[in-house]
């Protein structure tokens, strides 16, 4: 799979904060697909190919989770239990992207197998500068684990 062709699957439900990442990524040249889960029952169904997404049983699974906390539904500490749990998206690298200043969330995130946790900058060209290094390490330098389908 190209570097172009890996995609993304942003878990996040503020329209605002998605927005910010889409400019972001795109301002910083990370042409991969970015998926969008907006509540964490969406995002298990997109990444088992349930529901809706009952589609993807042959699509290969995201490269990279980007993965907010604070969502309707399933929170994503339980979306994080849920991958790690699964064999079939055990590896995949979750990066933890979040508002959240609680010490304790970023112990429970780690505890339960975030590959990285990052705090959302405020400033939209601090943000836009982790979104570019988000990009290169995980989707350029980072050795990926070997592709699986949801099926």
């Amino acid at each position: 799979m190209s570097d172009a062709n890996k995609v993304i699957l942003l878990v996040e439900d503020n329209p605002d904060d998605e927005a910010l990442t889409l400019r972001a990524f795109k301002r910083s040249h990370v042409l991969n697909t970015l998926c969008v889960a907006r509540d964490g029952i969406e995002a298990l169904d997109f990444l088992f190919a349930r529901g809706a997404y009952s589609h993807r049983t042959d699509e290969p699974l995201p490269t990279l989770i980007l993965l907010d906390l604070k969502l309707p539904k399933l929170d994503g500490l339980g979306v994080l239990r849920a991958i790690r749990a699964d064999e079939r998206t055990r590896l995949l690298p979750v990066v933890i992207l979040t508002s959240s200043k609680e010490e304790q969330d970023l112990i429970s995130g780690y505890s339960l197998g975030a590959n990285s946790y990052v705090r959302k900058p405020v400033d939209f060209s601090e943000f836009l500068d982790a979104a570019k290094m988000l990009g290169i390490y995980w989707l350029m330098m980072n050795q990926s684990p070997p592709e699986r389908t949801a099926s």
